[in-house]
């Protein structure tokens, strides 16, 4: 299980174009951590890896829930900070991504294990001191 360390945005975005190159063409991503830990930045160097946005184009789809880069879309982002409940997640209809040729992108996923599928990676993000980061990646079989 692989332990990486960035000390700034940009070494963030850098490792996530890295990871994006090991990545699976399509498959489900966790991203786990904090409020702030940088998730979105390292989502924003995985689209830039996989040529489907650049850093810039990439947001937080908090408010939105889902965020769709490439054409046709080859990734989806989906931020489930907001919702409380697993129906509320149901009723978004990611049985659907999960099943199209895409990397789907999950922020606080972890929250509603029960949804994910069986087979994906987690990629867990530690905030340190400043910008630094402790970024972890480990494929689940479950």
């Amino acid at each position: 299980m692989p332990t990486y360390r960035t000390a700034s945005e940009e070494e963030t975005i850098a490792l996530g174009e890295k990871l994006a190159r090991e990545l699976p063409q399509s498959g489900v991503v966790l991203l786990v951590g904090n409020l702030g830990a940088g998730k979105t930045t390292l989502a924003k160097g995985i689209a830039k890896g996989l040529g489907v946005a650049s850093p810039e184009e990439v947001s937080s789809p908090t408010f939105t829930l889902i965020h769709e880069y490439g054409t046709p879309p080859r990734v989806y982002h989906v931020d489930l900070y907001r919702l409380e409940r697993a129906s509320e997640v149901a009723r978004l209809g990611l049985d659907e991504l999960f099943d199209r040729k895409a990397v789907v992108l999950i922020e606080w996923g972890e929250r509603f294990p029960e949804l994910m599928p069986p087979v994906r990676s987690e990629i867990r993000i530690q905030a340190a001191e400043g910008d630094r980061r402790e970024i972890t990646v480990t494929s689940i079989t479950i």
